[in-house]
């Protein structure tokens, strides 16, 4: 079996990271396309010993990318496709039709009730999901609720298979030494309470009902990683409250190289196991989430946690995640949750079960038995059009129109939700 994995990007990201984790524990042969910006995580996908290829799209709408990606694909191939994120479902999709590969797969990774990887879901988004879906052989999930979510859109019951994120708990686990390094690397008092949060800095993250809190919170600091367009308005926010010395944004964070703190072009600032390990509790306001793997990481390193949505931890009994505690998107709940933890010493905790429930090892192995069952219910068909080579320049004459991709990011943001 060979495997080609296509990503819309590899940033820093969840689904980037989970694909690169997964990709060094499948046991078959596996290539990677990207369709734009290679990334960081590109690089760390190809010191593992994967290739890499990057298609260069320029952006959404594209169209000559299809034909491109097409050829790429037959030349290659492939058994399986394996598609991930939205751009890369809709054309993955198309292309490996045309290409005449056996099986596709497609992972949906930020499906939430009104966004899709941070940008509102609208009409022109759901009808092309919807249509390209068809294409595919089988749609994995990441939690209970996205399939749910996949269902409700109309995607059949037998085409959808749950394959729960994972990660490596141990690179997660509490080092004292990382935290004295990163907190005096950073300035920050060794006594300080220390509230820490992770993510893309969007609106729809609601970092800005978590900046708000520390900022009611005297002497509390916040370190904040991540990268986005609200990075000026969180900072400009923090200024405003009189505690710009307190909030700390770091930028974007690898959460998947070793290490306990790294230098970079900016200066110094801790990778994601670094910054656990220096903070007290962890708290992620997004109130719409797919999974939930900020969350998953900071119980493997002991924290209490404060989230908004996770349902990595809510599709589980309570006795499961004892650490992680649900919060409403409230300005004023957040801050008392902070003020009594802080009172309380919550010093670290076991790691709990939930974490060992996923772990990326599982995953993977959950992710094989998808692609059997994928190959196992499309066998080739000798004579079939899916089959053999398509006739010059079919893959350019694909109708535009039946490609045209609704693009999120022109999408308007979700509307703020308030702080009752």
């Amino acid at each position: 079996m060979k495997v080609l994995h296509v990503i819309t990007d590899l940033d820093v990201g969840g689904a980037e990271q989970q694909l690169r984790l997964l990709l060094r524990r499948l046991p078959v042969p596996c290539e990677v396309l990207t369709l734009t910006s290679p990334g960081p995580v590109a690089e760390g996908i190809e010191a593992d010993g994967t290739p890499v290829t990057h298609l260069g799209m320029t952006g959404n709408r594209d169209l000559t990318a299809l034909p491109r990606l097409t050829r790429l694909i037959r030349d290659g191939g492939y058994d399986l496709v394996h598609t991930h994120l939205y751009r890369a479902c809709v054309y993955g999709r198309v292309a490996a039709r045309l290409a005449g590969v056996r099986a596709v797969v497609a992972t949906e990774h930020s499906l939430g009730d009104a966004v899709i990887e941070g940008r509102r879901l609208t009409r022109g988004v759901r009808t092309l999901y919807r249509a390209t879906e068809r294409l595919g052989t089988a749609t994995v999930a990441v939690s209970d609720t996205v399939a749910a979510r996949l269902r409700r859109w109309g995607v059949p019951e037998q085409r959808i298979h749950v394959v729960p994120n994972g990660i490596e708990a141990h690179r997660f686990g509490f080092d004292p030494a990382a935290r004295a390094l990163v907190r005096t690397r950073l300035g920050l008092p060794l006594d300080a309470f220390v509230v820490g949060g992770a993510g893309r800095l969007v609106p729809g993250k609601r970092f800005d009902v978590l900046v708000r809190a520390v900022t009611q919170l005297p002497g509390v600091h916040l370190l904040l990683a991540g990268a986005g367009p609200e990075r000026d308005i969180l900072r400009r926010m923090a200024e405003q409250f009189g505690s710009g010395d307190r909030i700390h944004l770091l930028g974007e964070r690898d959460g998947a190289v070793d290490g306990a703190a790294v230098d970079g072009p900016g200066g110094f600032g801790p990778d994601i196991p670094g910054l656990l390990s220096a903070i007290d509790v962890f708290v992620s306001p997004s109130p719409d989430e797919a999974f939930g793997l900020a969350v998953l990481e900071a119980l493997a390193s002991g924290l209490h946690v404060l989230y908004g949505s996770c349902p990595a931890v809510d599709e589980l009994p309570a006795d499961q995640a004892p650490g992680a505690r649900h919060f409403g998107l409230n300005v004023h709940e957040l801050a008392t949750a902070l003020r009594e933890l802080r009172r309380q010493g919550p010093g670290r905790l076991p790691v709990p079960p939930v974490v060992r429930r996923y772990d990326i090892t599982r995953s993977a192995e959950a992710l094989m038995s998808v692609y059997e069952q994928a190959l196992a219910d499309t066998p080739a068909r000798r004579g079939s059009p899916a089959a053999l080579p398509p006739r010059q320049g079919r893959a350019a004459a694909l109708p535009p129109a039946s490609v045209s991709l609704p693009d999120p990011a022109r999408s308007p943001d979700p509307s703020p939700l308030s702080n009752r």
